[in-house]
């Protein structure tokens, strides 16, 4: 004989159990059908019961302080679950803290504050994407880079999504600046194969106003010369770009979370791109197909990028090192001698092939040819070279170096102003007495000689007597 179930059954079990009963089945039919107790088939049938809610075998703790709990939270939807709690307990209610906010998540008596989770417990809409139409970017902030890297607490990852597709690429900055941020959307476009339609950012200030979201004329200028619309994202609505969010989860996880410490800029960019090429690999449904990111990434039709980015002007400080040299990029680049240790502003400008080395007050110290980045070159203009060899042979000395165990004490300048450290006036005796070391030793060694005492001189001339007796 089978044994009954009892309590809990689920919402397939009760919708069967309802339509059995509208069939013309008793209830002991239907309950050896399910296998379930008349009783609990009755408490179903009849409304008393709930399906995946068991029922409580003693009473509800809670219950009777459901609608105060209801009206607090209606006044202050934001009172800490602890302090209602602490509330309650003083009213007499003995259930713990983790019963309680169970029982204030089941019966969802916090209201829902749109200001605060504006995407966060309400319906969202389908939102369609067109091969081609959008590309979404956001800016990836990963804290605790190499320090190495000079960028302080967090590096800056630019990270560019095709909305229809899914496909992604990410470029490092230095910074989050407008310069910066045309540099890395450059790159990112030509990594992604060309441009869309349209571009959506959410409320960042080098693109618009944070608060009236309206495109600043700087990017404004940018967007014309690629030749996409601009498009924002309301404010606090970050799931309008959910592909690019996810594409940035996708990165810190899948990529900087396991960055080593020793790693360099390039080679971690390098790494990066694998990374973004590997996960093109992905498999999506499309109208009940699989296929992967990059076929469907194939289908953008998207447009060529222009032939040089933007004209845009970067500025980075830099240090110059004792070799009198600059770093950028991975590579190196001169500066006259004698700067070594003093912050210098590097030019660039975006598509051109030479860059600007200038004081901090704005002088232009050196000028060269840009080098490949990462190519680990050092680019020398020759009067440099000659320049800082003669600095070098100027310093040099050929003379033959110190003795360090010498006896040297201290001059009679130094003894003077010893004792005017001590309080004693320059008119004091003692203030100018010099002390020879030598005639101090003559002086020790005379006392060490002491005279013979009478006694031993009378003892001495008695034998000298009896000598001369015999």
């Amino acid at each position: 004989m089978r044994r009954k179930g009892f309590g809990l059954l689920s919402w397939e079990a009760d919708v069967e159990i309802h339509a059995l009963r509208a069939q013309g089945w008793t209830i002991s039919a239907i309950a050896r059908h399910v296998n379930a107790d008349r009783k609990t088939v009755r408490a179903y049938l009849n409304g008393t019961r709930v399906p995946g809610v068991r029922q409580r075998s003693v009473p509800d703790e809670f219950a009777p302080f459901v609608e105060y709990c209801r009206v607090r939270l209606a006044d202050d939807p934001h009172l800490w679950a602890v302090t209602l709690h602490d509330e309650i307990r003083e009213l007499g209610y003995p259930g713990g803290y983790s019963t309680f906010t169970r029982a204030v998540r089941e019966l969802k008596l916090r209201p829902h504050c749109e200001p605060c989770a504006a995407a966060k417990g309400r319906d969202h809409a389908i939102i369609a994407h067109p091969a081609g139409e959008e590309t979404q970017w956001d800016w990836l902030e990963l804290p605790d880079p190499p320090a190495a890297w000079g960028v302080g607490q967090h590096a800056h990852l630019l990270v560019g999504a095709l909305s229809h597709s899914g496909k992604w690429r990410g470029v490092l900055a230095d910074a989050e600046d407008l310069p910066h941020l045309v540099e890395a959307l450059d790159a990112v476009v030509r990594r992604l194969g060309g441009l869309t339609r349209r571009w959506r950012f959410d409320r960042m200030a080098t693109v618009c106003s944070p608060t009236s979201g309206r495109l600043t004329a700087a990017f404004a200028a940018v967007a014309k010369y690629y030749g996409v619309a601009v498009d924002v994202c309301p404010p606090r609505h970050g799931n309008r770009k959910g592909v690019v969010e996810k594409a940035n989860h996708s990165a810190a996880q899948r990529w900087w979370r396991t960055l080593p410490d020793g790693i360099s800029v390039e080679a971690a960019q390098s790494g990066l791109d694998k990374r973004a090429v590997l996960m093109d690999e992905r498999r999506r449904t499309r109208d009940g197909v699989k296929v992967s990111v990059a076929e469907l990434a194939a289908g953008e039709r998207l447009r060529p990028p222009p032939a040089a980015p933007y004209p845009a002007q970067l500025e980075v400080v830099r240090v110059v090192s004792a070799q009198a040299l600059v770093s950028l990029r991975g590579n190196q680049y001169s500066v006259p001698p004698g700067m070594t240790g003093t912050r210098v502003v590097v030019r660039l400008r975006l598509g051109a092939d030479r860059i600007q080395i200038a004081t901090v007050g704005g002088a232009v110290v050196a000028e060269h040819q840009r080098a490949a980045d990462g190519a680990g070159s050092i680019v020398r203009a020759e009067h440099h070279v000659i320049a800082l060899e003669t600095a070098v042979l100027k310093a040099f000395s050929d003379g033959r170096p110190c003795k360090h165990k010498t006896r040297r004490p201290p001059s009679q300048a130094a003894q003077a102003e010893a004792a005017r450290l001590r309080g004693m006036p320059d008119s004091d005796p003692a203030a100018r007495v010099v002390i020879d070391l030598a005639a101090y030793a003559a002086v020790a060694a005379r006392l060490n000689q002491s005279p013979p005492s009478p006694t031993d001189g009378q003892a001495i001339n008695d034998k000298r007597n009896d000598k001369e007796r015999a």
